[in-house]
C-alpha cells in the first residue's frame, strides 16, 4: 500500500464543492490582483492569529523580504536565526544586505538553541529571526527578554507553523512581525504561491504594504523602491474555503504524529521529534533522525521503493552552503548539533486524514530497513 508524504488531492475531494464555486465566483467576477478577497483574507487572518493587522503577498519569502526592508535592516546589519531550516529564511537576510549569523538548534525541536543566543549579539545586531521549524514554535519569552535586553526587534519566521501556539498565544503575533507561506504543501496551502505577514505595527503594516505594490500607495505616485508582490484573488479564495478547516487539520496532524510517537518508541537508531509542553505544535512536518546518512538513504530507499513519501529535511544546514564562500570576509562557524543532521532527517507521512493502517505500513518498511 503507497502513501504519500501529503496527500493534496484528498484534501481537495473534501472540499471540492466550495472551492470550485470559490473559483468561479472569482473568475466570473475578473477580479484577479487585490480586491475583496484579498481583504477578506487579510482580516481573517489577522482574526485568526490575533493581530491588528495581516498584509497578503506573492509568497513567504517575500513576507519576510517585506518585513526587514520595512523595518530598515540592511547594510552594516547582523541578524541572528538558525542554520536549520529552508534557505529562503537566510538568503532574504542577505538581499537587504543584512548579514546572518547563526545560533545552533537544540536536539529534537531542531529549533535555536535560546541558551546560546545571547553571546550571538554583538554592537552589529539589528533583530532576531527565529524560525518555527516544522509547525512548533521556538521558546519565545526568554528570546524576547534577550531582545528587550540589548533593543532588537524580532520577526518570526512561521512559515511551517500556522496554528502553533505558545503559551496560549498563536505563531505571528509573538514578536514585532511575522511571516507565513501559503506554498501548497504547508497545512493552510493554496493552488500555488502565496503569502502573507502579521504585526501590530500600523506604520510596519503600512509600510510593507506599500513596498509590496512598487512603493506605492496610490497608482502611479511612488514614495520609495518597492517591489511587486501581490497575492492573487484566486488563491485567496481558495485560502478563504481552507481556512475554517485549519484548527481540525492541525488536530487531525497532532493524532498522527502521536501514533507514531506510540508505534516507533524504543526503536534503536531512531530519534523521534521533541514537543516542548509551551504550547501545541501543528506538525507541518513529522521528522525522525538516524544514526548515519548511510542509515537515512537506506531507510529512505526501502520506503520509495515501498511507495511512501519521504524527503530531506535538510540534506545541508545554511551555513554549510556553497552560497556563503561568495561573500567576502564570511567565516563558517562550526554548529555540531545542526551538522549532526545532514542527510540524516527526513520526514514520515503526517497528513490530515492519514489512517492508522498507513501509518503502520510506514512504520513496518521503516523497522525493517533499520534491521538490514
Amino acid at each position: 500500500m503507497g502513501v504519500p508524504l501529503l496527500d493534496l488531492k484528498a484534501q481537495y475531494r473534501e472540499l471540492q464543492t466550495e472551492l470550485d464555486a470559490a473559483i468561479g465566483e472569482v473568475m466570473a467576477n475578473a477580479a484577479f490582483i487585490g480586491g475583496p478577497k484579498v481583504a477578506e483574507l487579510e482580516r481573517a487572518i489577522a482574526e485568526y492569529c490575533g493581530t491588528r493587522h495581516a498584509v497578503a503577498c506573492a509568497n513567504g519569502t517575500d513576507a519576510l523580504f517585506l518585513l526587514m526592508a520595512a523595518l530598515g535592516i540592511g547594510r552594516g546589519d547582523e541578524v541572528i536565526t538558525t542554520p536549520f531550516t529552508f534557505w529562503a529564511t537566510v538568503e532574504c537576510i542577505v538581499h537587504v544586505g543584512a548579514t546572518p549569523v547563526f545560533v545552533d538548534i537544540e536536539p529534537g525541536t531542531y529549533n535555536m538553541d535560546i541558551a546560546q543566543l545571547e553571546a550571538a549579539v554583538t554592537e552589529r545586531t539589528k533583530a532576531i529571526l527565529p524560525v518555527h521549524i516544522f509547525g512548533q514554535c521556538v521558546d519565545m519569552d526568554p528570546l524576547l527578554e534577550i531582545a528587550e535586553r540589548h533593543g532588537l526587534i524580532v520577526i518570526e519566521d512561521a512559515c511551517q507553523a500556522i496554528g502553533a501556539t505558545y503559551q496560549g498565544k498563536r505563531a505571528g503575533s509573538l514578536a514585532r512581525a511575522a511571516a507565513f507561506s501559503f506554498f501548497p504543501s504547508k497545512n493552510l496551502g493554496c493552488a500555488g504561491d502565496g503569502g502573507i505577514l502579521t504585526t501590530d505595527d500600523d506604520e510596519l503594516a503600512a509600510k510593507a504594504r506599500e513596498l509590496a505594490a512598487h512603493g506605492s500607495t496610490r497608482k502611479y505616485y511612488h514614495d520609495s523602491f518597492g517591489v511587486n508582490s501581490r497575492l492573487d484573488a484566486l488563491q485567496a479564495a481558495i485560502l478563504l474555503v481552507k481556512l475554517p478547516h485549519l484548527d481540525r487539520w492541525n488536530a487531525e496532524r497532532r493524532a498522527a504524529a502521536a501514533v507514531y510517537d506510540e508505534l516507533l518508541a524504543g526503536i534503536d537508531g531512531l530519534e523521534l521529534p521533541v514537543v516542548r509542553d509551551y504550547g501545541e505544535a501543528v506538525y507541518h512536518l513529522y521528522i525522525v533522525k538516524t544514526a548515519s546518512a548511510e542509515a537515512a538513504e537506506r531507510v529512505m530507499g526501502a520506503m520509495a521503493e515501498a511507495g511512501i513519501g519521504t524527503a530531506l529535511y535538510y540534506p545541508l544546514a545554511l551555513h554549510e552552503q556553497a552560497a556563503f564562500d561568495t561573500i567576502a570576509g564570511w567565516e563558517r562557524p562550526s554548529l555540531p548539533v545542526a551538522e549532526s543532521c545532514d542527510a540524516r532527517t527526513f520526514a514520515l507521512p503526517c497528513f490530515p486524514g492519514i489512517t492508522r493502517e498507513q501509518q503502520e505500513t510506514v512504520v513496518g518498511v521503516v523497522m525493517e530497513a533499520l534491521r538490514s
